[in-house]
């Protein structure tokens, strides 16, 4: 910082104070940070004109380690060599995963087509069949083709005039020897009175005495109508004239022959009926093998070419014949479509048992497949059989069995987000059965949990070769490793995404080239080199490191896409700083509504905030708001308080009692205290006791960066010595006084500059030395994470605002408090006018007040 901010305060009296005054001026310059270190400003001409001139994208820019876990994971076709890709959301992790396996799978070679057809040795077993890549959708077209040419010619043939003349002499043979067996039965009838009728109740044959009257009638009539009857028919074995065609029981019943006799030609009637179904059946076999040979005729020459086309696959071949063999089989049915299983299928004119189900196809060069999965069920992964309810009647067939994301990703990879595959239940299971198993079941989740007792298929099982890559926080990286004891044996590459990059000129290169290819993707402006100069300031901003640019690639995409849209607004061709200043001054404004609720409480003077004056025991304290997408700093007022006792410097956290305060903040305070009696407890004893607290504080409390803090209040408190409240303080502290860095910097500088803001504070002119200008101490070692927002870079470099960097606690007592802080004499004691000094003085008080009552 120039001389004009880094003042020295008002001599005194006398030399020795005017030594001390010197002292503290000296630390003043020496740990006031220049405006020039507050930010780092990418200088524009070292850039390309525009993003039109960046070069080439790199795919694994800033992903070193990732791309090279993800290399050996793809190289090694061992089991369990699947990735976990472990990094923050935003980094852009499937983009990379994916153009990474893309480039990779285009060298790799194309998997097979998998279908699946008809068990028909066993209906719920469906047949898996691979054929190379292209030839899956070809084998069902092909059946297909077949099956319509097949049912077209059968149609043909079988209702030709001379394929009908065959049919039809068959059968009129079969009906001639019905009606002459029939006719020589019923004249040896006669020789008892006896005549041959037809039961009207159930059109059965019977013997019934004959009528003198109507027995030629009745004996015509019976025997035309009985050769007309089906096969199925049965004859009685009992007699039974209660029913009986042509005449009533009433006209018959003169004419009754004797028992034995109607018994005898019952029996006949009996033999004749078994002898002409046999009869029968050897001409329905005559018929079926007439109308198999023509189905066989008809088949074999539609078949050949097939047979002829996949001779090479001897599992296709074996279809084929089993296709065939299915067809001649049951060639009646099929023709005359009295049977729903050769019925057209819900989704095919093919009847579902022909039907050839593609579960993958890929054109013979397109390499592997790359699938992301964004809806991980344990049936979108696993694939799963659909079933049809159709009058009340539940069914299935190999037409409705439905492929996963795993047998599309099959002979590839397949990305999925790690946090959706656990919400769905089985999902993980399911995925790690089928990796460990390294074949593809389909299994019904009811099946699985008894859920239903309806019948489904058992598809045969798929042999599976895929490459699994998860995508995930690390937190859920390590849960995993803890829980489930078989991920690691699943999923042995873990590819870790880091958040940021050095910022160094070659990598400067690579991200404008980074965003030249987003610019392009989202088809937006061409953005200049002032606009790339502040995207690349804008990411150490968000990296909270001037040497660092952040990798998020979703909060970059945001922001190129606003500045675009500013640039639409003021009918700009070009992107540049203005719009991408414009841009991101939006985006803070958006998420301001939680920050601007805290601010009104400071406005009206509900908060408790002095940023001028001075305080015994009272600090600013700096911290971080974080709730969602929202985060930024407010000072906060930190008290102790500090009463003679005999508790041995101990330290009453009010955060930690009442429940507030988190383990890291229990931990700083702890420090606190054991740094106090490093200081003193070799001198007195610590009769005293101390309390801290964070004013106004409602919420719960975590952290170490304000440990610098607690300690100078404590001091102050012990000493008596009043703190200036035109400065804040944030830093971590180790037991031995050095401070340390701490998060979140920025934020918190900005908080306790806009709270200078809003409560008008004074401002100096830089004209004359000024020690009560508002300001921010901050560990050294956070110096090179500054990243300030321009308009505190500005106040700094005018004067109305210093922000100073120390290393030890005393620097930031000294500043605080106008204080020499532990300056001793050639004795070793501490100086009477300095901090420690004041503070050895009260202590030997207490212990000389105790010594007293003692006596």
């Amino acid at each position: 910082m120039t001389k004009s901010v880094c003042k020295s305060q008002t001599n005194t009296a006398t030399a020795k104070r005017a030594d001390l005054n010197q002292q503290i001026n000296a630390l003043r310059m020496a740990t006031c940070v220049a405006p020039k270190l507050l930010r780092y400003h990418t200088d524009p001409t070292n850039l390309p004109a525009s993003t039109r001139e960046a070069d080439a994208p790199d795919i694994g820019f800033g992903q070193a380690r990732a791309v090279q876990a993800l290399t050996t994971a793809l190289d090694i076709h061992a089991s369990g060599y699947h990735v976990f890709a472990a990094g923050e959301n935003g980094l852009g992790k499937r983009t990379l995963v994916m153009r990474l396996l893309q480039d990779y799978a285009k060298r790799q070679p194309t998997p097979d087509d998998w279908v699946y057809v008809h068990n028909f040795s066993d209906a719920r077993a469906p047949i898996a069949l691979a054929l190379p890549a292209s030839m899956g959708q070809m084998l069902a077209d092909d059946i297909k083709a077949c099956w319509l040419a097949l049912k077209r010619q059968l149609n043909q043939r079988f209702r030709s005039d001379h394929y009908q003349s065959k049919v039809e002499a068959i059968r009129n043979q079969i009906s001639l020897q019905e009606q002459q067996a029939y006719d020589a039965l019923n004249e040896e009838g006669k020789q008892y009175a006896l005549a041959l009728a037809v039961r009207a109740s159930d059109n059965r044959p019977i013997f019934v005495s004959a009528d003198s009257e109507a027995s030629d009638s009745a004996i015509v009539t019976t025997t035309r109508h009985l050769t007309t009857n089906k096969r199925t028919d049965k004859v009685d074995k009992h007699t039974d004239s209660s029913d009986v065609t042509p005449a009533s029981s009433k006209s018959i019943s003169p004419y009754v022959a004797n028992f034995q006799d109607k018994n005898h030609m019952q029996k006949r009637l009996n033999l004749l009926t078994i002898t002409l179904e046999q009869i029968e059946d050897e001409a329905n076999q005559t018929l079926q093998a007439l109308h198999q040979s023509l189905a066989r005729r008809t088949l074999t020459p539609l078949l050949a070419p097939l047979l002829d086309k996949y001779q090479n696959l001897p599992n296709v071949v074996a279809y084929l014949h089993a296709f065939a063999d299915d067809i001649v089989a049951h060639v009646e049915p099929i023709i005359n479509e009295n049977d729903d299983e050769f019925l057209p299928s819900h989704f095919s004119p093919l009847p579902a048992r022909y039907f050839v189900n593609v579960m993958t196809s890929h054109a013979p060069d397109a390499g592997a497949p790359v699938v992301f999965e964004d809806l991980p069920t344990h049936l979108n992964l696993l694939g799963h059989v659909e079933q049809i309810t159709h009058l009340g009647t539940v069914s299935t067939d190999v037409s409705l069995i439905r492929a996963g994301s795993l047998h599309r990703a099959n002979g590839g990879y397949l990305i999925l987000e790690a946090s959706s595959l656990l919400e769905y239940p089985y999902a993980w299971q399911g995925l790690k059965r089928a990796l460990q198993s390294r074949q593809l079941k389909m299994s019904s989740l009811e099946q699985m949990l008894t859920l239903t007792g309806s019948i489904s298929l058992e598809p045969h099982a798929i042999a599976l070769d895929v490459k699994v890559i998860l995508l995930g926080e690390p937190d859920l990286y390590y849960d995993l490793l803890e829980f489930e004891p078989e991920f690691h044996s699943v999923f042995k590459i873990r590819a870790d995404f880091h958040d940021r990059i050095a910022r160094t000129p070659a990598n400067e290169r690579a991200m404008v080239a980074k965003i030249a290819d987003m610019v392009d993707k989202y088809g937006l402006h061409d953005f200049d080199y002032t606009a790339l100069a502040a995207l690349l300031d804008y990411l150490s901003e968000q990296a909270e490191d001037q040497q660092e640019l952040t990798l998020h690639s979703d909060r970059l995409a945001q922001l190129l896409l606003e500045a675009n849209q500013k640039a639409n607004l003021h009918h700009a061709d070009q992107v540049s700083a203005a719009h991408i200043e414009a841009a991101i001054a939006d985006m803070r404004y958006r998420a301001g509504y939680l920050r601007q609720l805290f601010w009104q409480e400071l406005q009206k003077g509900q908060q408790l905030i002095s940023t001028q004056g001075t305080a015994v025991g009272q600090i600013n304290a700096l911290t971080v708001v974080s709730y969602a997408d929202s985060e930024f700093g407010l000072p906060a007022r930190m008290t102790a308080n500090v009463y003679h006792s005999h508790s041995g410097a101990d330290i009453l956290d009010i955060e930690r009692d009442v429940e507030l305060g988190g383990a890291i903040h229990a931990k700083s305070v702890l420090i606190m205290s054991n740094y106090l009696r490093g200081l003193f407890a070799d001198d007195f004893a610590l009769n005293f006791a101390a309390s801290l607290a964070f004013e106004q504080s409602y919420g719960g409390i975590d952290g170490d960066s304000a440990t610098v803090a607690g300690v100078c209040a404590l001091l102050s408190a012990l000493a008596q010595v009043p703190i200036c409240q035109n400065l804040a303080v944030t830093g971590s502290m180790n037991q031995f006084g050095q401070v340390q860095a701490v998060g979140g910097v920025n934020a918190k500088i900005a908080g306790f500059y806009d709270a200078c803001l809003e409560q008008n504070a004074k401002r100096g002119t830089g004209a004359e030395p000024d020690p009560s200008l508002q300001g921010v101490i901050i560990p050294k070692a956070n110096l090179s994470q500054l990243m300030l927002r321009q308009d505190i870079v500005e106040a700094v470099a005018a004067g109305r605002f210093v922000i100073y960097a120390v290393e030890h606690v005393n620097e930031a007592l000294a500043l605080l408090t106008g204080f020499a802080v532990a300056s001793k004499t050639k004795k070793g004691t501490y100086r009477k006018h300095t901090l420690y000094g004041r503070i050895h003085a009260r202590l030997a008080a207490w212990e000389q007040k105790d010594n007293e009552k003692n006596a």
